[in-house]
């Protein structure tokens, strides 16, 4: 165990390439299943309704074992943490990808969640440790790439591979990544400081029945039409009881899981707002280009991933201007540039029409990536600007949990409102096929049933295009309003920060 400076960190390129390629890995598998859900469902004798677990029990996993990352690190350090976790999470893929069942694949799933959780909380720490302060802009914004163009493009690799292969190469695809992961911290990165400290256990499962229920809730709300239904009720009353909780015990006990002296950092605590916004708009978004092309537009999956790509385009250009910029422009004005042209974007995405060609899609989707990418970095370099370095990895434990959830809350707002204004369209449009209305033509008039169900799907169609546009309307908003909060931002750090310790 060594520690040195951030300035003679050694083989800092290949240690950067080392957990970026983790890092990519296990965001990619948050995203890059869903394409392949279809041909897992009749692979492994699944219903519909539960096929979706799959994709739940990683996320929920993940979500609950995101905020243990920075105590585990503590205790056993970094490094040792960081391999694990590679091992973990590689070994839970090739598992994933052997199964023959249902409950074999959720049991994996969660495996793969669990050991894939400290993977971005430990890059986003190591990176900020291993890198002076004066490129801690480039730094975010390698990581930031990673972060952001992984779900843009995991449900076009999935279906690449699902279609050229079969979809349990969406897991073993993940076997060599993680060798290579593996092997360049193995041998390139030494292990730092550990700081031994009491695990709060009451603490740790109150947070996690929270989370855990937050996330089922999220999950299952729409299929069980929300509070309707006793399951929901139950897990809304437990996610209650769980964040109260763990508040309260934050707020009044010696040794916490979390030290709430970490929310006393103004610029920290906005970051936080900033990046659960964020979570809400790239996830969000991304659920509902692929099923409005395909389904409105009738585009195939491969022609809906080229189309969605130059998404991925603009933030990789954004994170290499915007990490050039941040250690000479105001990180303020950075965020406020990319927040305008997300809600530019937002609007654009309001004027869509169905005769359109896939030329707006692109303009906008390039336009949103840069948007999103010029936030992403000087976000995630101001908000740890005034942070002590024993915090680091808390800190990134919260700001990936937070980016979590705000991905795993919009995403269900957005579907759940699609859902219920496409119904509420449909039935106002509906209402006005009679047989007296003088515009009706005279097959339908009639009561011809292939027209009336010709007209049927033309109204359907059209409601769902209202409802996609209302839903793009609500994430402009939401953006939009999320601007004056720049205000509560600090450009620059508290005096006498605390010195730098880096791994070496």
């Amino acid at each position: 165990m060594s520690t040195t400076s951030a300035d003679t960190v050694p083989f800092r390129g290949l240690i950067t390439v080392s957990i970026m390629l983790a890092t990519i890995m296990q965001v990619l598998d948050t995203t890059i299943a869903n394409v392949a859900l279809p041909s897992m469902q009749g692979s492994l004798g699944a219903a519909q309704d539960t096929i979706t677990w799959v994709l739940t029990s990683y996320i929920v996993a993940a979500a609950i074992a995101t905020p243990v990352t920075g105590w585990v690190a503590d205790r056993i350090g970094i490094k040792r943490l960081f391999l694990t976790c590679i091992v973990g999470f590689t070994l839970a893929s090739m598992l994933c990808g052997l199964a023959g069942s249902l409950y074999q694949m959720v049991g994996f799933r969660i495996l793969q969640g669990i050991f894939g959780a400290a993977l971005v909380p430990l890059s986003q720490s190591v990176l900020l440790s291993i890198n002076p302060k004066e490129r801690h802009g480039q730094a975010m914004a390698m990581w930031g790439a990673g972060i952001m163009v992984g779900p843009i493009i995991g449900p076009t690799l999935g279906g690449w591979l699902t279609d050229s292969f079969n979809w349990r190469w969406v897991f073993f695809i993940n076997l060599p990544v993680g060798i290579v992961a593996f092997l360049g911290i193995f041998f390139f990165m030494r292990e730092g400081p550990i700081r031994l400290r009491k695990f709060d256990f009451f603490g740790f499962a109150f947070l996690s029945l929270g989370i855990g229920a937050l996330q089922m809730m999220l999950d299952r709300g729409e299929q069980l039409d929300w509070f309707s239904s006793t399951e929901i009720l139950i897990e809304t009353g437990l996610m209650v009881i769980g964040f109260w909780v763990f508040v309260v015990h934050m707020a009044t006990s010696r040794e916490t899981f979390i030290d709430p002296h970490i929310f006393k950092d103004r610029n920290f605590v906005t970051g936080l707002v900033f990046i659960f916004i964020i979570g809400i708009i790239l996830l969000a978004t991304m659920a509902l280009l692929p099923p409005m092309l395909q389904n409105l537009y009738g585009y195939p999956v491969i022609t809906t991933g080229l189309i969605l790509a130059p998404r991925g385009v603009g933030t990789m250009i954004a994170m290499m201007l915007v990490g050039r910029l941040v250690g000479r422009v105001d990180p303020r004005i950075l965020i406020f540039i990319g927040l305008s042209l997300t809600t530019w974007s937002l609007y654009e995405m309001t004027t869509w029409s169905e005769q359109m060609g896939a030329m707006p899609f692109m303009i906008t989707g390039i336009t949103q990536g840069f948007g999103l990418g010029f936030v992403f970095v000087p976000l995630s370099t101001i908000s740890f600007a005034t942070l002590p370095p024993k915090w680091r990895t808390d800190a990134a434990s919260l700001f990936s949990l937070v980016r979590n959830l705000g991905s795993s809350i919009g995403v269900s707002i957005v579907a759940t409102l699609l859902a219920q204004n496409t119904q509420i369209m449909h039935q106002a449009m509906a209402g006005h096929v009679t047989a007296t209305n003088p515009a009706l033509p005279m097959d339908m008039a009639m009561g011809d049933l292939g027209a009336l169900a010709q007209l049927n799907g033309f109204i359907t169609r059209e409601a769902a295009f209202i409802a996609y546009i209302d839903d793009f309307k609500l994430m402009m908003f939401v953006t939009m309003t999320t601007i004056p909060l720049l205000l509560l931002l600090r450009n620059k750090p508290q005096k006498g920060p605390a010195e730098h310790v880096a791994l070496d």
